[in-house]
């Protein structure tokens, strides 16, 4: 089931949108907190981002310039301020299509739908894995973290999402070793110390201090 993620202050329509969405077999989430829109995103791992341009705290065009900097998800801008100016300036920072106010439901939905599966049909969703505000996009291997990217090698990324799937639990040093290098060949594990320590020197220089804990004898654990 596609999820929908709709950013619009203006209650009755999104609600509206809600339930249209059910009907057409789509789960759709509304965002609650419009100063913390980024990380009720990466929660709810949307297929598609409805998105209007008055919004309280920051406008539409901020939240679609941060979404676009963790994920390329289709993003519709929804928005009663349709003078050319304002579209222009939606699809240069991303959007991939511009809807005025008031808007037919049905016409509304079917442009979903024939976005979502020109998107899907193809290529797929990519998931993002979010924790303290850090977000992994496995997609392309990226990271950020308050709207700034830290830069990973590929190593670094490899152990970093094996931490984060398991989060919360311990990851031995053999099962790191063999998702890094999936070889019978011997590899030194100090080589992994060192991975290691440079990922968390380049978490901590971002604010990330303790992201990754060490259980000594056994593994490291993200929590």
């Amino acid at each position: 089931m596609y999820t929908v993620f709709i950013v619009e202050d203006d209650r009755s329509i999104a609600q509206a949108v809600e339930k249209q969405a059910a009907l057409w077999g789509m789960n759709a989430v509304t965002v609650k907190d419009y100063r913390a829109v980024l990380s009720e995103f990466t929660a709810a791992d949307p297929q598609l981002v409805l998105l209007d341009i008055s919004l309280p705290f920051f406008d539409g065009y901020y939240w679609c310039s941060e979404i676009r900097k963790l994920s390329k998800v289709p993003i519709i801008f929804i928005s009663s301020a349709s003078d050319s100016m304002n579209i222009i300036m939606a699809m240069n920072l991303g959007a991939d299509d511009f809807i005025a106010k008031p808007f037919d439901l049905s016409v509304l939905l079917a442009k979903i739908q024939a976005l979502l599966r020109r998107t899907y049909d193809f290529s797929g969703s990519v998931p993002l894995i979010e924790h303290r505000g850090a977000i992994l996009n496995t997609g392309d291997g990226s990271l950020s973290y308050n709207g700034s990217a830290i830069p990973l090698t590929p190593n670094e990324y490899r152990i970093l999402l094996c931490l984060l799937e398991s989060r919360g639990n311990v990851v031995s040093r053999e099962r790191l070793m063999e998702r890094l290098w999936n070889t019978d060949s011997f590899v030194d594990e100090n080589t992994l110390t060192v991975n290691v320590n440079r990922l968390r020197k380049k978490l901590d220089a971002a604010g990330l201090s303790g992201f990754i804990s060490t259980r000594h004898g056994v593994g490291y654990i993200v929590e």
